[in-house]
């Protein structure tokens, strides 16, 4: 027997002598094979032969050593490659970290010590947990004036993406106050631009967080080229996609003109503030010494010049209503109103609103606590709610979907339309009207308010807008008529006149040209100086006219209704028109009453 030895193994070698053939034969070779091999031995010695078997093992040697070595050579290029690429990774988790750090801890520092979040955390708040997605993450600027070449910021002040709140999805972009205090440069436009463009192209809202001190000055025009970019974005996706501003830091000259222009805007107290010219150079022009909260703060905004539609807190709470207020719109123009699960029966009667209306005619009572009794689990979001008081708007869900709410307010001036309420209800209608939400319309309205004041204001054109809105809308309309609907403002009040689908009144309706007092004097003027007269013909003018029922019989009113069954009305109407189809004349836009 011989033995033959590898650096592996030893292989167990047999040797036969069969017929003058001697067979060497592969016992076992491990992961390296021997073929059978027979050699002709009749003349050859037996050391000859055990030479040729040593020869053929080292052969076979040289070949596994040769697989060893490619084996070590793969093994070690895999490491390589899989360190390099370790490499690569950290490094791009380095960038990444670096481009979130914004202009740095210090800067960041500064922010939270203001009670205000950085970009990142407002966006993290605002979308579902992990569903953001960046964009152009490190664009930098392309500025080299002014030393701007050697200050380059990852992102370059604005954080851009989409994501989605609750399962919906959502552009947004958040400016950044660390990076060049927010400022807008030709780059940064571009970024918004981008998400603007993508969000009309898929159908989704835009959402922009507002934190910025305005246009780049070192960049010159090419900021406000950017500028004006953004704002030929917001034209183009009005009435295509809902976009809500959220101002939450500075927004002064030309940046108020990208929010003015979206369909909501929320401020923040005491940390927000939006104006054309700052307070130094008021002071210097007017010579009016005034602070910039009082200029342009959050206050000033939602209460006196109606720019904003709400004011929050803190950033936090600013940025929860706005996911509260995406839950009731619909994503694009495309698109129904979002339907969402409920709990509320349809058919609910609440007793409490046969009563509701007061005995006494001129006694006010609050217009939200029949919005509240009709909508699905009392749920109002209310819009503009600090503004023109004498009317509320906002939205309810009827069945779970949502609807627009327009209604007179009692506790303010009677409920009188005024200038300012009748632009509050009339860009609300269009909005409403532009994303195929319903309107239901609580009617207690004595009529427009008179003096002066309104009449310079220019009230007729202003009450024109809102008259304009519920003529041109398309939506299914349903209206009540809870008291009071005299004069003009009857008819501008959703009215039948104005395609009105669904017209109901409640039996303390008064649907008249004017109160029976006033209406009194004018017809009766020759018996103005005998009282009981003029009460006489007061009385028989409420018997005949501070009804529902005259405009009833001339089908104005589609019913009167018991107040209880308010909410089984309106969702069954509602139910019924949910395959309503309306086209307006073909037009290339109308022309409303600005």
């Amino acid at each position: 027997m011989l033995i033959a030895s590898a650096p592996i193994a030893a292989r167990q070698i047999s040797v036969k002598t069969l017929g003058g053939v001697t067979l060497f034969k592969n016992i076992e070779c491990g992961c390296l094979p021997m073929p059978n091999r027979y050699i002709h031995l009749s003349t050859l010695s037996r050391y000859f032969a055990t030479i040729q078997l040593f020869n053929f093992v080292m052969q076979n040697i040289c070949k596994y050593s040769k697989f060893i070595f490619a084996l070590l050579l793969l093994k070690r290029m895999t490491e390589q490659r899989g360190s390099a690429m370790n490499n690569i990774l950290t490094e791009l988790e380095a960038r990444r970290n670096g481009a979130r750090m914004g202009g740095g801890q210090r800067r960041i520092d500064a922010q939270h010590a203001k009670g205000k979040l950085t970009a990142h955390e407002r966006i993290d708040l605002l979308l579902d947990e992990g569903s953001f997605e960046e964009f152009d993450m490190f664009k930098a600027h392309r500025c080299v004036d002014f030393g701007m070449a050697e200050q380059q910021y990852p992102g370059d002040g604005v954080v851009t993406g989409w994501g989605t709140i609750n399962g919906r999805m959502i552009y947004v972009y958040s400016q950044d106050f660390t990076v060049f205090g927010g400022s807008l440069s030709e780059t940064h436009a571009e970024k918004i631009c981008k998400i603007m463009d993508m969000a009309m192209q898929n159908g989704a809202p835009v959402i922009g967080l507002n934190d910025s001190g305005g246009a780049r000055i070192q960049e010159g025009v090419a900021s406000l080229a950017g500028y004006a970019e953004v704002f030929q974005r917001n034209v183009m996706a009005s009435g295509v996609v809902p976009q809500i501003s959220v101002i939450m830091g500075p927004c002064a000259g030309g940046a108020v003109y990208s929010p003015a222009m979206t369909d909501f805007i929320f401020m923040v107290k005491d940390s927000s503030y939006m104006f054309v010219t700052g307070p130094d150079v008021v002071k210097t022009v007017t010579n009016e010494i005034v602070t910039a909260e009082e200029l342009g703060g959050a206050s000033t905004h939602t209460k006196k010049s109606s720019v904003a539609d709400g004011a929050f807190e803190n950033d936090m709470e600013a940025l929860t209503e706005v996911r509260r207020l995406v839950d009731f719109l619909p994503l694009n123009n495309r698109q129904k109103p979002p339907v969402r699960p409920f709990f509320d029966s349809p058919s609910r009667v609440d007793a409490s609103l046969d009563t509701l209306i007061p005995t006494n005619p001129n006694q006010p009572y609050d217009m939200k606590e029949l919005i509240v009794k009709i909508s699905d689990e009392g749920d109002f979001y209310e819009i503009q709610e600090a503004f023109a008081k004498n009317i509320l708007t906002g939205f309810v869900r009827m069945e779970g979907s949502t609807v627009g709410v327009v209604a007179n307010q009692p506790t303010v001036l009677a409920g009188c339309l005024d200038i300012d309420a009748s632009r509050k209800a009339a860009r609300f209608v269009r909005f409403c009207d532009a994303f195929e939400i319903p309107i239901l319309t609580l009617v207690d309205v004595p009529g427009f308010l008179p003096g002066t004041s309104q009449e310079f204001g220019g009230v007729i054109k202003h009450g024109a807008k809102l008259l304009f809105a519920y003529g041109e809308a398309t939506v299914p309309k349903v209206t009540i008529i809870t008291r009071k609907a005299y004069g003009g403002a009857y008819d501008v009040m959703s009215s039948k006149h104005l395609r009105g689908d669904f017209n109901y009144a409640w039996p303390t309706a008064e649907i008249a040209v004017m109160g029976a007092r006033g209406a009194t004097e004018i017809i009766h003027r020759g018996d103005f100086g005998d009282p009981e007269k003029i009460a006489q013909h007061v009385a028989d003018y409420e018997k005949r006219f501070a009804n529902p029922f005259v405009a009833a019989e001339k089908g104005f009113i589609d019913e009167v209704i018991i107040p209880s069954s308010s909410r089984r009305r309106v969702c069954r109407a509602f139910a019924s028109l949910r395959g309503k189809s309306l086209q307006n004349p073909w037009k290339k836009h109308d022309n409303i009453p600005l």
